[in-house]
């Protein structure tokens, strides 16, 4: 039986947003790294590695999807949202989120990689019929334009609760808010208390969020150590609110120096009408020492019988082929 293999597909790729439109698999990534020779003076020069990461964020203008109808036949689906169409944005197009409502496909993204509340930039938020897009700036400006609780506004994910709120996790810069959305999911609206920016940051916490649901609890994840180098893993907390509080459990995602190092920035695919779930995370290759040298994995993560999470074995092989049913 073929297996996915990890890599799941060619290039290299970070952030991705794993999720099931129909019976169709899609994984939405930020581009990483491009291709060329040219790109590899720097493997032996570290003292050029800023210089190298700069570089990387002015060519990060556009996202590719890839969709599969068993996790491990890939399809690409070349710029479904690129600079051109957000004229606010002119690099650094990070963290897609991806969500369906409205009968239409929404993505929202990181942009220009913000360091003061003086630059133009952000987290917006982009609207196509179809997963493949093309998408479209939906509100011709960014959501969130503002470092607030000293959360740079990159790394959104968008999580629908059973009750129809839409919520937004985001934040770098070890801070994490959260934020209601409205139902056309292109407003910000205030909680109950009238709070509209709450922050929710759990301990080690640096960057890269993510809500699921399971048995009416409420899982939230997180990336810590650094997106750069060995360390960077996943840790996670259980709460009966989405908005927490969340209390570090412990990590559930991390390299392997046998296999790969810097495993990070995940979400989680569970495959419709069963308990069965799938970690989607990027990590980088042995040898490697890029930062931005990243490629997109799959393995299987799983609880154990008190509903906590089992440390997740990357692995070279991936996983079995898994349609929807």
């Amino acid at each position: 039986m073929k297996l996915t293999g990890n890599p799941v597909f060619p290039g290299w790729y970070a952030d991705p947003e794993g999720i099931v439109y129909g019976d169709t698999y899609w994984i939405f990534p930020t581009l990483s790294l491009l291709y060329g020779e040219d790109r590899y003076i720097y493997k032996n020069d570290l003292n050029r590695k800023t210089d190298a990461i700069n570089q990387e964020y002015n060519l990060q203008t556009h996202f590719d999807a890839f969709s599969s109808k068993d996790l491990v036949n890939w399809t690409k689906h070349s710029k479904v949202l690129s600079i051109e169409n957000v004229k606010w944005v002119k690099y650094a197009l990070w963290a897609p989120s991806v969500i369906h409502a409205n009968n239409r496909y929404y993505i929202f993204f990181g942009g220009n990689d913000i360091q003061n509340n003086g630059q133009l930039g952000g987290i917006g938020v982009a609207v196509a019929d179809k997963p493949e897009g093309p998408y479209r700036d939906a509100i011709g400006k960014p959501l969130i334009n503002k470092i607030i609780n000293g959360a740079q506004p990159i790394d959104q994910f968008v999580f629908k609760d059973d009750d129809g709120k839409y919520y937004m996790y985001y934040g770098g810069w070890g801070h994490c808010n959260v934020v209601r959305l409205s139902e056309s999911l292109t407003d910000i609206i205030p909680f109950d208390d009238g709070e509209t920016f709450k922050e929710i940051t759990p301990e080690k916490y640096v960057e890269g969020p993510f809500m699921m649901k399971r048995n009416g609890k409420y899982y939230f994840m997180w990336s810590e150590g650094g997106w750069g180098g060995p360390d960077y893993s996943v840790a996670y907390a259980i709460s009966d609110s989405p908005l927490g509080p969340f209390k570090r459990i412990g990590k559930i995602l991390q390299q392997d120096p046998n296999v790969a190092t810097g495993a990070g920035h995940h979400s989680v695919i569970t495959i419709p009408g069963s308990d069965e779930h799938y970690i989607v995370y990027h990590r980088r290759p042995l040898g490697c020492k890029l930062a931005n040298e990243r490629q997109v994995c799959i393995d299987k993560m799983e609880f154990d019988d008190k509903g906590y999470i089992k440390p997740v074995k990357i692995t070279f092989d991936g996983i079995s082929p898994v349609k929807i049913r």
